[in-house]
């Protein structure tokens, strides 16, 4: 992801997301649910994940992913643009959309499993 824009215009192409005001900003949303936001740090999103994936991803590669203490205890973590890790981004944002969205939303995108 290069930045806030290229990662909204990856999760807007998923199913029924819209933009909403999400703590004070546009950000995707599924459901009335948000899943990222442009975070508080300067050259990073923030994006929902679970702990046990926070906690790999910040391990395997904290060129691109990392955390303050504001998102410590929070099942978000933080994301930098600009890393060569796009694809996993990707997978990421999907699967943040996947556990938002309905049932028959889920099986409408052809994603009867989680990403």
């Amino acid at each position: 992801m290069t930045d806030w824009e290229d990662s909204c215009a990856f999760a807007c192409a998923l199913p029924e997301v819209i933009m909403e005001s999400w703590w004070g900003t546009l950000c995707p949303k599924i459901n009335g649910k948000g899943f990222m936001s442009p975070g508080r740090e300067q050259g990073s999103f923030a994006l929902m994940v679970s702990h046990p994936e926070k906690e790999i991803l910040i391990e395997t590669d904290p060129e691109t992913f990392w955390q303050t203490d504001h998102y410590a205890r929070y099942p978000m973590l933080l994301v930098r643009y600009g890393t060569a890790s796009r694809a996993r981004i990707e997978l990421y944002i999907q699967r943040a959309w996947w556990d938002r969205a309905k049932k028959p939303q889920r099986l409408a995108a052809g994603m009867e499993t989680r990403p």
